[in-house]
């Protein structure tokens, strides 16, 4: 059995670090929103080669590594327990890559999700999405939220989780093509950790903001020119650890016209904003 899913990026519409616990992890502030583009997965159930497969392997992540392969293992050994499958199933699993790695798209975390949420789907172990999210926080912090399928704001290391519906915008998203390693930011000592715990209502009602940009910004001279250039146009921010940063823009209209006077060096896409997971829009149909 062959199905499709698909597994959306996101953007931190803002990002406040209030602290750093013993454990190592950060405490955060961070509002989440899907966007209607994104990596695509081929899941294909094979009951009689238990092997795990991707078909399309990352350079440089090994399976060990990789939070698909990962989710696949973990799910697995959830059926079986379940004995929703036998000890001989495998998957194999291809993987079409439009988000960028490292871009703070989210792009690892939402593979994860959805390969939980379809593999929970298939073999009809019925977990519940909290039992889900349970599994995928052990996998990154951001997985819950693709699980949940709702825009978020979100607390703790990003698990602690209240929906909301901010407006839907429309977005320019550039990439410099710079992988940034969350770990690595994480533990530099320049980052700013200080940021005051504050309530949704105040967030929500001053301008947004990443305590992730200045850094990234000093780290990474790419990333500075093309924040100062989106900056000629719209208000712009980096998203999540990565090295995407994007502006918003009430109409596509507007987002394709800035988009078009980039350089052709520049790679970037449009994508709208949505409350409501693609993810969540395929189970739905099914």
């Amino acid at each position: 059995m062959i199905t499709t899913w698909p597994t959306p990026g996101k953007l931190n519409l803002f990002l406040y670090i209030t602290g750093r616990r013993i454990d190592g992890y950060h405490n955060l502030q961070t509002l989440f929103q899907f966007l209607d583009y994104g990596d695509t997965l081929t899941i294909d159930i094979n009951k009689k080669n238990k092997k795990i497969v991707l078909l399309t392997p990352i350079a440089g992540v090994l399976d060990e590594e990789n939070l698909i392969i990962r989710a696949v293992k973990e799910m697995r050994k959830i059926a079986i327990s379940h004995d929703k499958i036998s000890s001989s199933t495998g998957v194999q699993i291809t993987l079409k890559k439009r988000l960028p790695i490292g871009g703070g798209l989210g792009g690892g975390s939402s593979n994860a999700a959805t390969i939980l949420v379809a593999l929970n789907y298939l073999w009809n172990i019925k977990l519940s999405n909290k039992e889900l999210a349970d599994i995928g926080l052990k996998l990154g912090a951001d997985v819950p939220i693709f699980i949940y399928g709702h825009a978020a704001f979100a607390e703790g290391i990003g698990e602690q989780l209240k929906l909301v519906t901010p407006k839907e915008q429309w977005y320019l998203i550039l990439n410099p093509n710079i992988k940034i390693r969350t770990s690595d930011l994480f533990n530099d000592p320049k980052l700013k950790r200080n940021s005051p715990i504050r309530t949704l209502d105040e967030l929500l009602n001053q301008p947004f903001h990443n305590d992730c940009e200045e850094l990234v910004r000093k780290k990474f001279h790419e990333i500075d020119y093309l924040m100062c250039w989106l900056k000629k146009y719209a208000p712009a921010r980096l998203t999540g650890t990565g090295s995407c940063i994007f502006a918003e823009f009430n109409n596509e209209y507007d987002a394709r016209k800035i988009l078009e006077l980039s350089s052709k060096y520049i790679n970037g896409f449009v994508a709208h904003g949505l409350n409501i997971s693609p993810l969540q829009y395929k189970l739905g149909k099914l």
